[in-house]
Parts: structure tokens; sequence; C-alpha cells
């Protein structure tokens, strides 16, 4: 089920969608997009970066960003647009924090019937309320080399497995080396970095759909949740739980 409204002179468009998981391949839009799930988990990646957000953040994307979005199932999906003139200046999509009257006010601009003047004061608080989350996203570049993806691809279906680089040079057949140079040259980290990168990114679903850090970190990898802890805070800045919870 979706539920579309318009501001009057167009500028703005509001949508909720309630769906069991969806996805969006590449796209942009002319206006930056508000884009915030009020339930469950949305995943927005552009060519650099993925930001996983739970129902504590929101993405601002500017206004001719290229990015797909994928919801998780039960996830209710918000995007709100506004016009290249209003909203935060930013380059780039910016994750924000949503407490409390943000996410009011974002249930109340999904909601149909709203006079115009009432929405655009209520869109004018909203955006006033964007605060910048200081929090590193996880990036995960793939490397070019068919060798390379190929291991890269099997690491990501697969996170938690413990395959090394020697086993995967023998599976390949690229020498060990020739597959660390390549992800060092093609990703811009070390193997092990990259698949460090994969495991957490691995575990941000798993922990927005309430599953316990230590269970989480058990099926990407990780022997115990204190490792798993400490390597996230080191690459994200954050813990697990200040993570998911608004700022």
């Amino acid at each position: 089920m979706s539920r579309f409204s318009r501001h009057v002179d167009g500028a703005v468009l509001v949508a909720a969608f309630h769906a069991t998981g969806g996805h969006y391949d590449w796209h942009r839009h002319g206006q930056h997009q508000l884009a915030w799930a009020a339930t469950g988990v949305l995943t927005v990646s552009t060519h650099e970066r993925t930001w996983v957000l739970p129902p504590a953040r929101a993405l601002w994307i500017p206004a001719g960003v290229p990015h797909i979005t994928d919801a998780d199932r039960h996830t209710t999906l918000h995007s709100i647009y506004f016009a290249a003139s209003r909203g935060p200046a930013a380059d780039e999509p910016m994750p924000v924090a949503i407490g409390d009257l943000a996410r009011e006010l974002m249930l109340h601009l999904g909601r149909t019937g709203l006079a115009p003047d009432a929405r655009c004061r209520a869109e004018d608080v909203l955006l006033d309320q964007l605060t910048p989350v200081p929090v590193t996203t996880i990036t995960v570049p793939m490397p070019r080399d068919p060798r390379a993806l190929d291991v890269a691809r099997a690491v990501i279906d697969d996170p938690a497995a413990d395959t090394t680089l020697e086993v995967w040079a023998r599976r390949t057949g690229a020498g060990e080396r020739t597959l660390a140079r390549l992800f060092a040259a093609e990703t811009g980290m070390p193997f092990g970095r990259w698949r460090t990168h994969v495991r957490l990114r691995a575990a941000l679903p798993l922990l927005a759909e309430g599953l316990p850090v230590a269970t989480a970190a058990r099926r990407v990898g990780y022997t115990t949740p204190s490792a798993f802890v400490a390597t996230f805070r080191k690459v994200v800045g954050t813990t697990p739980g200040a993570y998911f919870t608004s700022g």
C-alpha cells in the first residue's frame, strides 16, 4: 500500500510506503530527499557509500545524487522531497538524527489533507530539527579484477566464513600476493580490513531488527561480542547501541 500527497506548488512530495521489502534501483531526484523508515530498516547506497538506517536516523539526499534504496521486510518508508533551494547545504548524502519531534513531524507530513500553509510550517520546523550524525559510514568498495571480484562476492555471500587469501588463491588460480595486491589497489584497503567492513555492514540489518549483539556478532563471524563491539566502535566511531538510538 502507498500513500501520496503533494504540496500545492509541487515543490514537496510526501510518500509513505508499506511493503514487505522493496528495491529501488539506481535513480536520482531533481529535489532534495529526506528518506526515513518509521519501522524496519532502510538501506541507501551511492557509488561510494552505504547507509543502513534504523528509525532513529534518516538520510538527507541532495538533489541529483544517484542512489539505490532497499527496504527490508516490515519497513514503512517515508520520503519527503524539498526544493533545491531549501534544507541543509550538502554535496553528498548526510545521515541525520530523528528524535521525538522530528519523528512526529515526519508522520504528520505523511498524512493526507494537510492545508498548504500548515504543511509548509511543519516542513520548516522539521528542517530545523535535522542534526547531522557524526559517524563514519561502512564502505565496501568492490575490486574490478575478475579474480578478486569473485572472492569479494563470495565473502559478501558468507561474511562469517574465515577463508584465508591462501585458500582463495588456490580456488581462483591467482597467487596469494596477487589477490592481496588487487584488494589493496582496487578497494583502497587490505583484504582483512575489507572483510571487516563486509562483516560490520552485514551486522547492521540484524541489529536493526532487534537481534542481540552476541547473536549478530556470531552470524557475521565474531566469536565474542566484545571483539565485535570493539571493532564496530573503531570503524564506525560509536558503539552498536549508540548507533541505533537517536541523538
